[in-house]
């Protein structure tokens, strides 16, 4: 059986523990995604929330549209996860918060539509202009 990734904040005020079977890691360019970390793009992976559980601490949550809800931590402020309603079992966790980021590398590239300009993507990965649904 192998193990369940673990993850958390930047100053170890909030830990998580994730479990099942990881889909769907992407790099987000979405405006909102951008703003929320503070960085050019954010990796996800997702995973069934029924087996995702925080395990130190409590996040803030942030809903930072009419569907989504985000949780950070409430002293340093990583971005920790992304959840949106109409997805009720589903999770997103941001990959570089994970204690082995390298273990979920992303499948695609969503939202290039915000993308920013000077963001040169130099892969092969596959890319949406919104998500990969529509």
């Amino acid at each position: 059986m192998k193990p369940h990734p673990e993850g958390g904040c930047l100053c170890g005020a909030v830990r998580y523990r994730a479990g099942g079977e990881a889909s769907h890691p992407t790099l987000c360019h979405c405006n909102s995604c951008r703003r929320a970390a503070g960085a050019p793009l954010v990796a996800w992976v997702t995973f069934p929330l029924a087996q995702f559980a925080f395990t130190k601490g409590a996040p803030a949550r942030y809903r930072s549209s009419p569907r989504v809800v985000r949780t950070l931590c409430p002293i340093c402020g990583t971005s920790l996860t992304y959840q949106h309603d109409s997805l009720p079992g589903e999770i997103d966790v941001t990959v570089g918060s994970l204690d082995d980021p390298s273990a979920f590398p992303p499948a695609d590239h969503t939202w290039t539509s915000e993308r920013i300009a000077w963001l040169e993507l130099g892969d092969a990965l596959p890319r949406y202009s919104r998500s990969r649904y529509e």
